[in-house]
């Protein structure tokens, strides 16, 4: 598998035509997440083609956006490599690295478009996000860093899951 690394002015049309592509992670970064109108559009549009998509920290929040969600920031932010989130779904807790100022109000989430998969355990902010109209997933935190001995390692198994099965499904 090769990676190609697109800058954050890519288009929709750059990572169609231009770029073979068998999934897509959104990364980090910083600022309000609600000021990248153009790249939320961007999202949107990549998203609805199916394209197995793993969203991460900034990712998150803007694939949140794309979804119809909002964003609120938070008074101190998550901070540190000992955030603890909990899954309901897998009934753990991870002890996480973040640093964000920002959160995506879970309750906003269209029901039609995902549902919230893991939560802050201190402040019970939204944490990750199961989509349902696109081939996607998301967390705030970082799973690269290894909060913990690779507790949410899993993650990046489950995103090269879904690109093999894309794949597959394409032939």
């Amino acid at each position: 598998m090769s990676i190609t690394i697109l800058g954050i002015e890519s288009s929709c049309d750059d990572t169609s035509s231009s770029v073979i592509r068998d999934g897509v992670m959104l990364s980090n970064g910083p600022g309000d997440p609600a000021e990248n109108v153009e790249i939320i559009a961007n999202i949107r549009e990549m998203l609805d083609t199916g394209i197995p998509t793993f969203g991460i920290c900034l990712g998150h929040q803007l694939t949140a956006l794309a979804a119809g969600a909002k964003t609120c920031k938070l008074k101190y932010g998550h901070r540190g490599a000992n955030q603890p989130v909990t899954s309901p779904a897998k009934q753990r807790t991870f002890i996480t690295s973040q640093n964000h100022g920002y959160a995506v109000v879970g309750e906003e989430l269209p029901a039609e478009m995902g549902e919230v998969a893991q939560v802050n355990a201190n402040d019970g902010t939204c944490e990750g996000i199961k989509y349902k109209k696109w081939n996607c997933f998301t967390v705030q935190f970082h799973p690269e860093a290894n909060g913990g001995p690779k507790d949410t390692e899993f993650l990046f198994d489950r995103f090269l899951n879904n690109v093999k099965a894309a794949k597959k499904e394409a032939r």
